[in-house]
């Protein structure tokens, strides 16, 4: 019996419910997102909006017709010296760790970012003392440009955020 074979595809208004919960399990219960509350469906709706207009990737990993994780890049910084530049998310749903998907997502994204004149991928990772998003990155081509210590306080705690970048082109 072989595993499903995940199916990563621009991500669909139909699919913002599911990418809301997804990311509403990482601000609740984790520290890999500073953020401390869930932002509504309306805010994903205006965050796909604004990928699109931008033509910035937003993909989704599908599973067994399940939205089971997603990705996209969104610009890094406001000021316009910055635009080849973006940040990546990746966000897997709690029963689907540990099957790929992180690098399948990881992987169509930057291919769509090498469409677009994206030069810079920037991944601003929260160190939650797990290394698989480090290691993720590292895996496909990111180098550790720097750590910022305890700029984050969520759940008790401060965190630090890891840098790590990659060049497209």
């Amino acid at each position: 019996m072989t595993a499903m074979e995940p199916v990563i595809r621009p991500v669909v208004a139909a699919d913002l419910e599911a990418v809301a919960g997804i990311y509403a399990h990482y601000v609740r219960h984790t520290v890999v997102t500073f953020d401390e509350q869930p932002p509504e469906l309306s805010f994903w709706q205006q965050r796909l909006d604004d990928l699109a207009a931008r033509g910035l990737p937003f993909v989704v990993a599908e599973l067994g017709g399940e939205v089971a994780g997603y990705a996209y890049v969104a610009p890094w910084k406001a000021k316009p010296a910055y635009r080849h530049t973006v940040e990546n998310s990746i966000y897997l749903s709690p029963a689907h760790t540990g099957r790929g998907l992180g690098g399948a997502l990881l992987e169509a994204l930057l291919a769509a970012c090498a469409e677009t004149d994206v030069r810079q991928v920037i991944a601003v990772i929260a160190d939650s003392g797990v290394d698989a998003s480090a290691a993720l990155h590292r895996r496909f081509g990111f180098a550790e440009a720097g750590r910022l210590a305890a700029v984050g306080f969520k759940h008790e705690r401060w965190v630090d955020t890891v840098l790590m970048q990659r060049t497209l082109a």
